[in-house]
């Protein structure tokens, strides 16, 4: 857990993904057209991705990538990111915590 809370906290966005999935593909292009830079983790080309990847399925994200973390604070998986933006309150969470200027 304290590697993932680390890893988290590098940048305003971080996202454990896995190269091969289309959902993480989805979101880390959501975030790159907003013009935000995240911090991806490809777990499945790291070492200790494996380990990472159980860590995030203990806190509840099933599945378990991608997972993303908007200012340190653990936000979701897909689902929640897409319900947010489409809440219209990813934009505003990405301005406060410095991921987006403008």
């Amino acid at each position: 857990m304290e590697r993932v809370t680390k890893l988290a906290s590098e940048k305003p966005v971080v996202i454990f993904s896995k190269s091969s999935c289309c959902m993480s593909h989805t979101i880390k292009t959501l975030f790159y057209d907003f013009g935000v830079n995240p911090a991806v983790h490809e777990l499945d080309e790291i070492s200790r991705g494996r380990e990472i990847e159980q860590t995030l399925s203990r806190l509840s994200c099933n599945p378990s990538v991608p997972a993303v973390f908007i200012g340190g604070e653990f936000v979701g998986g897909a689902n929640e990111v897409m319900s947010l933006h489409l809440n219209r309150a990813l934009i505003p969470r990405l301005r406060r915590v410095g991921a987006l200027w403008v």
